[in-house]
């Protein structure tokens, strides 16, 4: 079923005005069952989770959905069912715990180097697997231009910081006008190099990626988006057309997935998905384990899921298309990434007595190789003092 099916009267000019997406989201029961026919669980999901986490749909989100059947991944990822309040061992309210690690409102500083920027509170789509439901739920309110500027002078006094994370919620619910004076103020801070922006447009209101935002990323550059597709069912020639809208104006595009139970829970789904993406250019970067937020633990999978779909991927497709997979530990302790285990333990039975001195690996359909180590083990730099004194006219590290 097309949109003008499921929203008779709205112009092609209404529809491809984000602004108008944003202010007719679903928000209600009454509203998503125009679109879907609600199964017993979203309806005690809708009505058990009212007071506790938003609910908004953009209608071109909601446009995805199937209307039939209750395992749609789009409609998983934005229709609350009814597990989503219970509890699970292990969840947590701040499951990254970013809250100890906030020096002020908008910024949380957790590695040496980087920072993330919350800018806002609000999503088009409040996905419900998200991991900053107590922000994104409005339980903290809104984010002012106080709080802004109250990180960007956080940001201005360390310089340790070269990495800029802007985040939320989604940034790019903001007008350009106020995303541009927040962007512009941090690519204005001397020891600031990368600026980073996260958000879902591409995927849940592709029609904010017009030409004037993508001019005004691009000014800031370098700046790299980093995206959130899910499914390929998310890959619409509408989303294509916005991440090629960017990649175009010479802003790089990044793609994070978030490993979903029975949504993306399978290899086939997840090389897909890449295999489209990349065909955009937008890379594959991270599969992620789901976090610890509370009311998400039936749709996190086991870690070894991850792991299989990563072992299914690797040798059976380009490098490009097998992401990193990613696990945030609980209560703050930074990424970290697995892979399936290729390093032998010995050298295989047939093997025995021979290739001493180096590392048996298994290849990805399970040959064993032998990788001898060199004769000679210094691995330091002679050349790396001089080199990063100035020496040859480039500037220090972090300077």
């Amino acid at each position: 079923m097309s949109w003008r099916e499921r929203f008779p009267g709205v112009s092609e000019a209404e529809w491809r005005d984000w602004r108008w997406q944003h202010r007719h989201a679903l928000r209600t029961p009454q509203a998503l069952a125009r679109v879907v026919d609600l199964t017993p669980s979203e309806e005690r999901g809708l009505a058990q989770t009212a007071a506790t986490f938003r609910l908004g749909v953009t209608p071109y989100y909601a446009s995805l959905m199937d209307a039939r059947h209750p395992f749609c991944p789009v409609r998983m990822q934005a229709i609350p069912v009814a597990d989503e309040v219970s509890c699970c061992e292990g969840d947590l309210r701040d499951p990254l715990g970013e809250d100890g690690q906030r020096p002020v409102r908008a910024v949380v500083h957790r590695y040496p180097d980087r920072v993330l920027f919350l800018v806002t509170d609000t999503c088009s789509v409040y996905c419900r697997h998200c991991t900053r439901r107590r922000i994104t739920g409005g339980e903290e309110g809104p984010f002012d231009r106080a709080a802004a500027e109250e990180g960007i002078a956080y940001v201005r006094a360390r310089r340790e910081v070269r990495d800029v994370l802007v985040s939320g919620g989604d940034p790019l619910v903001l007008g350009d006008d106020r995303l541009g004076w927040l962007l512009g103020e941090l690519r204005a801070v001397p020891h600031v190099q990368i600026l980073r922006l996260a958000t879902r447009a591409p995927v849940t209101c592709p029609m904010r990626i017009d030409d004037a935002l993508a001019r005004r990323l691009r000014s800031v550059k370098p700046l790299f988006v980093v995206t959130h597709f899910n499914h390929p069912k998310e890959c619409t020639p509408e989303a294509q057309e916005a991440c090629e809208r960017l990649v175009d104006h010479g802003v790089p595009v990044e793609n994070q997935t978030v490993l979903l139970r029975r949504v993306n829970s399978a290899a086939r789904i997840i090389a897909d998905l890449n295999h489209r993406l990349l065909s955009w250019r937008v890379r594959p970067y991270y599969l992620h384990q789901g976090d610890l937020a509370a009311g998400t633990g039936h749709l996190r999978t086991p870690l070894a899921c991850g792991i299989d779909i990563l072992e299914a991927l690797r040798g059976h497709t380009s490098g490009l298309a097998v992401p990193h997979l990613a696990v945030d530990l609980p209560g703050g302790g930074g990424k970290v990434t697995i892979q399936p285990e290729y390093v032998l333990p010995e050298a295989p039975g047939s093997h025995r007595g021979a290739g001493s001195g180096g590392t048996w690996f298994r290849n990805y359909v399970g040959k064993p190789y032998h990788y001898p180590d060199p004769p000679e083990t210094d691995c330091s730099c002679p050349y790396d003092e001089i080199f990063y004194a100035g020496k040859e006219g480039r500037p220090q590290p972090g300077a």
